[in-house]
């Protein structure tokens, strides 16, 4: 009778065990994705610093690549939305 309560115990642990290896494995590519996505959001919170903005307003001024300073303006103002969503959705995801 013994025997049978150490085999299964000795089942739960390895089934624990294995569970446990599968998890930390998960963990490790988590790390792995979360510092590639950190990454990614400071090259884009770089390049958004990097984007100069004309300095008047005038809404005939258009610039070389062809888009107003409005346009210009709504690209930005888009670009630190999702930035921001970004960035909130990975706080979330890391438990606290």
């Amino acid at each position: 009778m013994e025997e049978r309560i150490d085999d299964s115990n000795s089942a739960g642990l390895d089934l624990l065990e294995q569970r446990i290896e599968q998890i930390i494995g998960q963990l490790a590519d988590c790390r792995k994705q979360n510092e590639t996505l950190q990454a990614e959001i400071a090259s884009l919170q770089s390049i958004l610093r990097s984007c100069k903005l004309p300095v008047s307003g005038s809404g005939s001024d258009v610039a070389d690549e062809g888009f107003s300073y409005e346009e210009k303006v709504q690209v930005r103002q888009k670009l630190v939305l999702i930035l921001q969503r970004i960035e909130i959705e990975l706080r979330n995801e890391i438990p606290g």
